[in-house]
């Protein structure tokens, strides 16, 4: 009985994490004339790749999913790596201003976005980096670090210190303890904190509308407001650029997840 209820739970949660997926892809495949008069129905009487030939040849979608890939993948590399170095830092050493650093660093995620985005745009105005790819990492890096930097930390400090102390003791500097023991088997957390900022980078929506104007430099989910206009929405567009939004994001957590599982292997005491 319990074993039932357990598949019965899963299968009502894939049902409502997969139903808003499946309407995407119903909707990127329905044509525009039946839309709304074709009612409410599960599928389609007549499909038509109308929807993606336009999204992928007619307009800058390709430009904008490349600007997206840019930014969160150099975001994600860029955000794990000083938040596995902060992370280890905080976890491992015990050093003055340790806790003024910490409560600094979750003051941060207290203030509203809205409330800075005046300063980040001086500051970004005042560097050139407005209009910029760049500039929109350097933000997406700033606003994701504080929470990896804990995300991490809670890693590190699951992780055997013994084992560490046993590798220096073999030989190894701190650093290649680090490198060699530690690391493996934080992988799960680096796959974590990889997937989340990715996550995060490659669906923010108002960074992206305030700092960037120029079509070409346009991230997907700002350009995907192109679909919207005083009057109309193109729901048929829109559907099937979202659902070639999910496909670089499945890729991306396809790849990590073997680095999760070989996170959870990795390491083991010799007898």
């Amino acid at each position: 009985m319990i074993k039932n209820t357990k598949y019965i739970f899963i299968a009502g949660f894939l049902v409502f994490t997969l139903f808003p997926v499946f309407w995407m892809l119903k909707i990127s495949l329905t044509p525009d004339r039946l839309l709304f008069s074709e009612g409410i129905v599960a599928w389609p009487s007549t499909i038509t790749f109308d929807h993606y030939y336009s999204v992928l040849v007619e307009g800058s979608f390709p430009d904008y999913f490349l600007n997206s890939f840019i930014v969160s993948f150099t975001t994600a590399i860029m955000v794990t790596s000083i938040a596995c170095l902060a992370g280890y830092a905080l976890s491992r050493f015990n050093f003055k201003g340790k806790v003024a650093i910490m409560t600094l660093l979750l003051i941060t995620q207290m203030f509203p976005i809205v409330m800075i985005i005046a300063p980040i745009y001086n500051v970004l105005t005042f560097i050139n980096l407005v209009d910029n790819l760049t500039g929109l990492i350097l933000v997406y890096t700033a606003f994701n670090l504080p929470f990896a930097c804990f995300l991490m930390q809670s890693f590190f400090d699951g992780s055997p210190e013994e084992l560490e102390e046993a590798a220096m003791i073999d030989g190894c500097s701190r650093f290649q303890a680090f490198e060699k023991v530690t690391l493996p088997l934080c992988l799960p957390g680096i796959g974590a904190t990889l997937g989340f900022v990715f996550t995060a980078a490659w669906s923010e929506l108002l960074f992206a509308l305030m700092f960037i104007n120029r079509q070409s430099q346009m991230t997907f989910p700002a350009g995907i407001m192109n679909f919207v206009t005083k009057f109309s929405v193109d729901w048929g567009q829109m559907a099937a650029a979202m659902i070639l939004a999910l496909i670089p994001v499945c890729i991306f957590f396809a790849y990590i997840q073997k680095f999760i599982v070989q996170g959870l292997t990795a390491g083991a005491l010799k007898g």
